[in-house]
């Protein structure tokens, strides 16, 4: 009896449950069909940021737990667990949301009735029992508003302050039905004790504004059915036991709000709104692209040998002779002489730095006369500097068999110029190791580099026949002026003649040079469409195309460029006061009548990316400048300049940035000069 019973209820109940959903349903469709017209109509009006109305709705109430003590008075004989029940939800309500935009606010405050009735039970003497209550509150439900699409599907979220105005509650112990002539016990009403007077919970949902009225309109009307779940998380409406209550809200919010007509500012401000980034979108594709150029370098020799952490050995990367291998050490076949570990960039150049001290050793021996000054630099000391600056010494002397006289040591606990500065606090492991080295100088001018003197004076450079990979004026330039503030970011598809698709990037800066055989392959040469694909900073996409042709070709047999190089210090972008006389007197006469110049800056990895970009085209910038005007006071312009600024771009980078010497290395402005075809 009690099963069937029961099971009567709690059918009945969901299925009023179910009989008013799809009531909203309908009720929402049938809305929806009626506002599609409506709405078909061209916008006139600004719609509304603020909305006015009332929301009303039903609450779908389940209980669980245990409920046995209603008050001071009354004990049941057996706990009431789960149950059910409708209640009524009724609020005015405010929102703001402006139009173009996804998130907004609402608050709804009104009357939300919990009601419900438990399960039926049976007490000791076999007598059916029930329960139900009006409990009901105050309500106050703070809201965040999300509109994904921007159109009326929206969702919402936040907590419900209720406070209670209802704890009554109706009792009644039934006879036994077993015992149809024994009296039953009347009903009973009262109100429940140990009720919390405010509760804090959570409530989450979604709705769907559908507008009554016409675009032209200023008084806009909308209907919002809407679906809210509230779970039992904070719901226990009493101190004692551990009865809670989750709910499932269903219903319609009727809003009014009034908007104005356009303005003039408003257009603007739409406008603003969506229109598309203004950018000039280029490629630059040579007409011819050289995979390989050969190329007389000038490598200039940093006069620095730098030491591991922790020890006063010279490090195994750098190239050290035995005693009988020195007569066949000549400067110009350092490739006889490879270091053990070579980091793979640059190879031929860094043959010539890590062969260093053997360079050094044979200028002193062919230079009797000359005479060095090694000042070894650590953060331990003096005295560990010095014992790197004798480490240095002691090979010079037992393998070249220089005199110990003509080698002055010397040990500081920082360099002259140190990487490392004061008040300095990113990066500082890197900085150090920069730091940890033997600075060789020398008064004599056969061991420096031409017009040099003073102790951090680079020492002569070296010159290189080699064949140059992938040279410069070869890449391919993608250009994309304005990007770095229309976009957060722009990448780059090519799509070659057979629809194959290649993605390059994402990027930040303007300007990316690709080299041409990362896209043509084994390819000689292809039409491409090239697509730049651009994230603004709002979210939104922008694509623009343009169709390149590229092609792939060696360059001619008699074709031999030549490379200088400038070497800066750290964070430093003038090159006149080191290199002003070099530049104008020994690099600038080498260029050819029409010849072209490429000048390339280049920075380690040490600080911010876009301030190393900076720093790069500013030290690229000051060379051409130097060298412009020394062309100037020749009577000559006829010299096309290209000057390119990379920063700390691994992929462009000369060297790596693994050790302290590739740091210093790539601190530079490599110049390719190159001659008229």
């Amino acid at each position: 009896m009690k099963t069937n019973n029961i099971q009567k209820t709690g059918s009945r109940l969901m299925a009023s449950a179910s009989h008013l959903l799809k009531s909203f349903s309908l009720a929402a469709v049938m809305v929806a069909g009626c506002a599609a017209g409506l709405n078909a109509q061209t916008d006139s009006i600004v719609k509304p940021s603020w909305w006015f109305g009332v929301a009303a709705g039903a609450n779908f109430n389940f209980y669980e737990g245990t409920t046995q003590r209603l008050n001071s008075d009354i004990l049941t004989r057996t706990a009431f667990h789960k149950g059910q029940g409708v209640g009524l939800y009724l609020a005015p309500l405010i929102e703001y949301h402006r139009p173009t935009s996804r998130w907004g606010v609402m608050l709804q405050a009104g009357y939300d009735n919990r009601k419900g009735k438990f399960n039926q039970v049976l007490s000791p003497c076999n007598c059916p029992a029930d329960l139900s209550t009006n409990l009901s509150y105050i309500t106050i439900e703070p809201s965040l508003r999300f509109a994904p699409f921007k159109k009326g599907f929206y969702l919402y979220a936040g907590p419900r302050f209720a406070f209670n105005m209802d704890k009554s509650f109706d009792f009644h112990q039934k006879r036994n039905p077993d015992f149809p002539e024994q009296p039953e016990d009347p009903q009973v009403s009262g109100e429940f004790s140990d009720v919390n007077n405010m509760l804090i919970s959570m409530q989450v949902g979604a709705g769907y504004d559908i507008s009554l009225s016409s675009a032209k309109s200023l008084s806009q009307f909308v209907i919002s059915p809407f679906v809210a779940f509230h779970p039992y998380f904070g719901q226990d409406p009493r101190s004692v036991e551990s009865w809670n209550i989750t709910t499932l809200r269903g219903g319609i919010a009727f809003k009014f709000g009034r908007g104005h007509k356009h303005t003039a500012e408003d257009s603007d401000k739409a406008a603003v709104a969506v229109a598309e980034p203004t950018v000039n979108f280029s490629v630059n594709s040579p007409e011819n692209i050289p995979v390989a150029r050969r190329v007389r370098e000038t490598f200039p020799l940093r006069n620095y040998v730098f030491f591991d952490l922790g020890s006063t050995e010279i490090p195994e990367r750098y190239v050290l002779l035995k005693p009988d291998e020195v007569a066949s050490f000549k400067e110009d076949q350092l490739e006889v002489f490879k270091p053990k570990n070579l980091s793979g960039r640059s190879e031929r150049q860094m043959i010539a730095y890590y062969n260093i001290l053997n360079i050094v050793g044979d200028r002193m021996g062919k230079n009797p006369g000359a005479k060095i000054s090694l000042v070894g630099s650590s953060e331990q000391g003096n005295d560990d500097g010095k014992a790197m600056a004798e480490s240095v010494k002691k090979y010079l002397v037992d393998v070249f068999g220089i005199n110990g006289s003509r080698i002055a040591t010397e040990g500081r606990a920082k360099p002259e110029l140190p990487s490392q500065r004061e008040g300095g606090t990113q990066e500082l492991v890197l900085l150090r190791e920069g730091d940890r080295r033997v600075s060789i100088s020398s008064a004599s001018p056969e061991m420096l580099m031409e017009f040099q003197s003073g102790p951090d004076a680079p020492l002569k450079p070296v010159e290189l026949a080699v064949v140059q990979e992938a040279p410069l004026d070869s890449y391919i330039t993608f250009n994309v002026e304005g990007s770095d503030e229309a976009f957060s970011s722009w990448s780059i598809e090519t799509k070659d003649s057979d629809g194959k698709i290649q993605y390059f990037g994402p990027y930040t800066q303007t300007s990316v040079a690709v080299p041409g055989k990362s896209i043509l392959g084994t390819r000689t040469q292809g039409d491409y469409v090239v697509t730049m694909v651009g994230k603004t900073k709002s979210g939104n996409t922008v694509r623009k195309d343009t169709k390149v042709h590229m092609a792939l070709w060696t360059p001619a047999e008699n074709e031999q460029g030549m490379r200088y190089s400038v070497i800066f210090g750290f964070n430093e972008s003038e090159a006149a006061n080191m290199y002003e006389k070099y530049l104008s007197e020994i690099v600038a006469p080498k260029i050819p009548k029409n010849g072209r110049v490429i000048i390339h800056g280049h920075s380690d990895v040490i600080g911010d990316e876009v301030h190393n970009k900076r720093l790069a085209l500013a030290r690229a910038r000051d060379v051409q400048a130097i060298l412009v005007a020394s062309l100037a006071k020749a009577g000559r312009k006829d010299v096309k300049f290209e000057v390119h600024g990379f920063g700390e771009d691994q992929g462009l980078a000369p060297f790596g940035n693994k050790y302290p010497e590739e740091r210093f290395y790539n601190r530079t402005v490599v110049i390719d000069i190159i001659p008229q075809k």
